[in-house]
Order: structure tokens, then C-alpha cells, then sequence
């Protein structure tokens, strides 16, 4: 089955300082050993090194910047990446609208993520954002006995 890596995870796997580090390891970990394939969004990956960078720059821990980025392109390569933003400009108006019917909740990038999930029949999102329970196509995995369950 393929899984959708929401940024939380990512962050918690680069960064091993993160709150949710621990269990975003576990999670990942539990996907892969399930046989699952997790898709990582084009995205995805690039609010997750700018959310990291930033963090290290605010930590005044620029001196790893370097570092993390070098194992953002070695976990996350291009060829691994599916690319969603491309399709931004044909769901603009999908994504407007689910921002509105969510209250809110979803924002722009959450949206366009739940879409492409939906686009290409993935049914479950890794992420530690309740937001997406809200999505009936959507399951959402937080911890590793999620995965296991199924």
C-alpha cells in the first residue's frame, strides 16, 4: 500500500532534536518494515527543509544546515519525489475549496496534499496533523501500531 509522508514526519526524521523525532522514526520505520511504499511529495520535502533550516538558523545552530540538507538529498532523492506541484494550477480552485469547507483547518498545502492523495488512489497520509481526520478518503497513520493494524 502506498502512504503519503506528511512534513511532520519528515522533520522528525531529519531533525533528531524534534518533539515528534522519536516517533516519526518509528512510524517510518514500521511503514517500511510493513512492505509499505511511502510517497513523498515534492512538497512535502520542501516545507520540511525550509521548516528545519529555519529552526537551526532560529537555535543558532547554522553550523548544521549543511549537514541536514546533505541527508534531505541522500533520504530524499528527486527520482523518489512525486511532483504535485505542477498540478497546482488545475486544483487551485479544488484546493480553495477545501480550504473553505474544512473552517479553515486545512491549509493550502494540506489541501493540495489530500488531493493528490485522492488523485492517485492514496489512501493513508503519515502525519501527526489531525486536520486530515477530517477527510473521508483519507486514513491517517501516527504511530507505528497503526501500520500494524493493517
Amino acid at each position: 500500500m502506498e502512504i503519503a509522508i506528511d512534513t511532520s514526519v519528515v522533520v522528525g526524521i531529519l531533525t533528531q532534536r524534534d518533539t515528534w523525532h522519536q516517533q516519526a522514526t518509528a512510524l517510518w520505520q514500521a511503514i517500511k518494515k510493513q512492505g509499505h511504499t511511502p510517497i513523498y511529495f515534492d512538497c512535502v520535502i520542501a516545507e520540511a527543509a525550509s521548516v528545519s533550516v529555519r529552526r537551526l538558523s532560529e537555535q543558532r545552530q547554522a553550523q548544521q544546515i549543511d549537514a541536514l540538507l546533505q541527508r534531505l538529498q541522500m533520504e530524499f532523492t528527486s527520482n523518489e519525489l512525486t511532483w504535485i506541484l505542477p498540478d497546482v494550477p488545475r486544483l487551485y480552485p479544488d484546493i480553495i475549496d477545501l480550504m473553505r469547507h474544512s473552517g479553515g483547518e486545512l491549509n493550502f498545502h494540506d489541501a493540495l496534499i489530500a488531493l493528490a492523495c485522492r488523485e492517485r488512489n492514496i489512501p493513508v497520509i503519515a502525519s501527526f496533523d489531525s486536520d486530515f481526520d477530517r477527510l473521508p478518503w483519507l486514513r491517517r497513520f501516527a504511530q507505528p501500531s497503526d501500520v500494524q493494524r493493517n
